[in-house]
């Protein structure tokens, strides 16, 4: 919890609610002149409380993603901690925000002969490097 105290974090936490009460201002100012008779500001008065609701997702998502980081580091790994081997690679993690992963090492590209036509284009694009200041209708085929 110490990790969301520092002055990058309230910097955060300062900017978060300015933009939130700020947008909330914006849709009460919108609603007041929509029932002034102003047809527009109807559009606007639900439009700037989702921007604040926007804002409210994503300072959730950030102080979410930040917690983590700060129990790993207090706390040490139990041997009943660790994943069970079943579990696929590219399966979500706690937060479930679809973070990349890497591929296993074992994985090889196909190759060129595996595919005639990918072994075409490879050498169509091989012989535009060779000559660059060739059109592409210039292509001899393959060679």
């Amino acid at each position: 919890m110490r990790g969301l105290w520092t002055p990058a974090w309230i910097a955060r936490h300062v900017v978060a609610l300015v933009l939130v009460l700020s947008f909330l201002g914006l849709g009460w100012w919108q609603w007041s002149r929509a029932a002034g008779g102003n047809a527009l500001s109807w559009g606007y008065a639900v439009e700037w409380p989702v921007f604040a609701a926007f804002v409210v997702f994503l300072w959730l998502r950030e102080v979410r993603s930040a917690r983590p980081a700060d129990q790993a580091s207090d706390t040490t790994e139990q041997p009943g901690d660790r994943r069970e081997a079943t579990e696929l690679v590219g399966s979500p993690t706690r937060n479930g925000y679809g973070r990349p992963v890497r591929a296993p090492a074992g994985s090889t590209p196909p190759t060129d002969h595996d595919d005639p036509e990918l072994a075409a284009y490879n050498d169509y694009l091989s012989w535009l490097a060779a000559h660059p200041a060739a059109r592409p209708g210039d292509y001899p085929g393959k060679r």
